[in-house]
């Protein structure tokens, strides 16, 4: 079987459950802390195509910078959000979880189902 991916925050409550219930799974897997190793924009594109979402879906609306960067307001291109997404972090959703040809946003955890079927 391919290695999981998870690619986290680890203070993140959510990413601490997704490494919890993988482990309690059995599951090998690889944890990558993207504060710590960022996003390249090729890497967030393949997610996103392997997730089969546009960028928009991906960002984190509760965060200080969506609102002050009014992105829910203005019209970013696809292209402009990766940029914004590259730049800070914290605008991406997490935990993104990959094996093989597929990934999900674990968000809920039991998403991650998904990856097996």
């Amino acid at each position: 079987m391919e290695k999981i991916t998870v690619y986290e925050k680890p203070t993140c409550t959510t990413c601490r459950k997704t490494v919890k219930f993988l482990q309690e799974k059995g599951y090998n897997f690889n944890r990558i802390n993207y504060y710590v190793k960022p996003f390249s924009k090729t890497k967030i594109r393949t997610l996103l195509r392997k997730m089969g979402i546009k960028p928009g879906e991906l960002l984190r609306k509760s965060e200080p910078a969506y609102k002050k960067l009014y992105l829910k307001k203005k019209d970013y291109t696809d292209e402009q959000l990766l940029e914004i997404m590259i730049k800070d972090h914290n605008l991406i959703q997490r935990p993104i979880v990959e094996l093989g040809d597929k990934a999900v946003l674990a968000r809920p955890i039991d998403k991650i189902d998904e990856l097996f079927k």
